[in-house]
């Protein structure tokens, strides 16, 4: 693994290089598909963005745990979690290594 991480800046910035709106436009632009994402999720709504995959929100029940370090059992409450489920087409580009376009 490289280590590299992708940021809100480096999508602003990409946007910028491709598009051409302006840096600001193009940060308001990546904050506000990020934005309707979360909403989306934050209303247990599922987000489908072709040819890359799929989040949805899962419901987690109470069930019980154990700490490692003690042996004591612990109640772990119930939660939601995110699930992302990649697409095939995504999927195989990233086997593939290369880097062409996903439409």
């Amino acid at each position: 693994m490289s280590g590299a991480t992708i940021t809100r800046a480096d999508l602003a910035e990409a946007v910028y290089q491709e598009v051409g709106l302006s840096r600001n436009e193009s940060a308001q632009l990546v904050e506000s598909v990020l934005d309707e994402i979360c909403d989306a999720l934050i209303k247990d709504e599922m987000v489908k963005i072709s040819s890359f995959g799929s989040f949805t929100v899962r419901q987690k029940g109470e069930r019980v745990g154990r700490n490692p370090k003690t042996g004591e059992e612990v109640p772990i409450l119930p939660r939601k979690v995110l699930i992302f489920r990649a697409s095939n087409v995504l999927k195989e580009r990233i086997n593939r290594g290369n880097r062409q376009s996903i439409a």
